[in-house]
């Protein structure tokens, strides 16, 4: 029996056009600083107000992702963290919560465990979509057919650079939503994001109708309300981390956290 994220993600956009507000999409590194505080906080994401949460899979070359995440996810692969223990924890997070869930993961854990096994079991426990960042566009057409044939949106990247012939290309296989990096480089906070963030999402628009949610460098409310202008979601990771990171593991921030989270909703629904 397969589910249906890409309709789920799309339902939670409609919710949020009705609401004439924009989406919150919040990231956390799964078993940082362990599973049980992922299975404990992601329910918190979204009673504070995440309408779409997105959890890292924990690997060892993290291209993509800057000095926060990557600490996130040394972190949890000492703790034994893999991509199976990941996807068990999911029967755990759902049982408490229905927001969708998106998995962000490089592509060689899915390689190792095994293509269709990965998706037939992100499936089974009701995984939404899939954001895998270092699988380039020319590459992705089995994985992308594979996840679909089940269900699960395969979320496409474009970032600043991206030439018109990508983008288009891009636009018409995207399920979900685009996700738009809003720099070159990194995951990471950045005090300012560049004024040409406006431009690059206003030439994304004219290629698709597709939601299109901002990443990499949001780390407040201010950020998120200034980006929230010109897009329809944004995305925040190395923030929320960043503040887990400063606790330890018998007595977590967490109320920090949903705190956090909260102001980030409020931001985008002025």
């Amino acid at each position: 029996m397969f589910s249906n994220g890409e309709k789920r993600i799309d339902e939670v956009f409609a919710r949020l056009r009705n609401r004439r507000e924009k989406g919150l999409i919040t990231y956390i590194m799964a078993g940082d600083p362990e599973l049980g505080t992922t299975e404990r906080l992601a329910p918190l994401l979204a009673e504070a107000g995440a309408d779409i949460i997105e959890i890292g899979v924990p690997f060892s070359d993290p291209l993509a992702d800057g000095p926060v995440i990557q600490a996130a996810s040394e972190r949890a692969l000492r703790n034994g963290v893999t991509i199976g223990k990941v996807l068990a924890s999911m029967q755990t997070i759902r049982a408490h919560m229905q927001v969708p869930v998106i998995l962000m993961t490089y592509y060689n854990p899915i390689y190792q465990y095994g293509i269709e096994r990965f998706l037939d079991d992100a499936n089974e426990v009701e995984v939404d979509g899939l954001l895998v960042p270092d699988l380039p566009l020319e590459e992705s057409e089995f994985l992308r057919q594979q996840a679909s044939n089940r269900g699960l949106a395969f979320i496409p990247f474009l970032a600043p650079t991206s030439s018109p012939t990508r983008i288009a290309a891009t636009a018409m296989v995207a399920q979900g939503f685009i996700y738009c990096i809003s720099v070159t480089g990194v995951t990471g906070p950045r005090d300012h994001l560049p004024i040409s963030t406006a431009g690059f999402l206003g030439t994304v628009r004219r290629y698709t109708n597709k939601p299109l949610a901002v990443g990499f460098g949001v780390s407040g409310p201010e950020q998120a309300r200034m980006v929230s202008a010109y897009a329809d979601a944004v995305v925040v990771g190395s923030a929320i981390t960043n503040i887990l990171s400063r606790g330890n593991p018998s007595k977590l921030p967490l109320a920090q956290v949903t705190t956090f989270v909260r102001m980030l909703k409020e931001a985008l629904m002025a």
